[in-house]
């Protein structure tokens, strides 16, 4: 299950750009467990709402998340478009430096660096497909406002 905290900030030049926070990814997680997970690390980075797939569990994701202590508003979204395709934006966005990592996540990168290789296709990608989400409603979806977390400098 891909599990990625992301938050956005804007720069000095007044274009925002999104912050990879953490990876909680784990695979053979039960629906509770996934739940659990996900509530804790959205807490642990502040967040405003919880961004959930849900073309695998329709409703019954909201009803897990909010069984799990949940209280963020969950914003579902339905893949229509493979994982590939659904990534293409946000590499744009990388490339123009619109998204940082604090941290170095070395699953997560590597998975993002099989979108078009060899492993595409023969795994799962799950943590980069969750931060193509995360990146996705920050960036893409967002209205003009923000959302967040907001990156905070500590």
């Amino acid at each position: 299950c891909g599990i990625v905290a992301a938050g956005s900030r804007r720069r000095d030049d007044g274009v925002r750009e999104a912050v990879v926070l953490a990876d909680r990814s784990a695979g053979g997680l039960s629906p509770d467990a996934w739940a659990r997970r996900a509530a804790a690390l959205a807490e642990a980075v502040g967040a405003g709402a919880v961004v959930a797939e849900v073309n695998q569990g329709g409703e019954m994701v909201r009803q897990v998340l909010k069984t799990a202590g949940c209280t963020l508003p969950v914003r579902e979204v339905r893949a229509v478009q493979g994982k590939r395709v659904r990534a293409e934006p946000v590499a744009a966005l990388y490339e123009q430096g619109r998204v940082k990592h604090a941290g170095l996540f070395r699953a997560l990168e590597e998975e993002l660096m099989a979108f078009g290789g060899e492993r595409e296709g023969v795994e799962s990608l799950d943590r980069a497909d969750a931060l193509v989400w995360a990146v996705t409603d920050l960036l893409i979806d967002a209205p003009e406002g923000e959302r967040g977390p907001r990156v905070r400098v500590v």
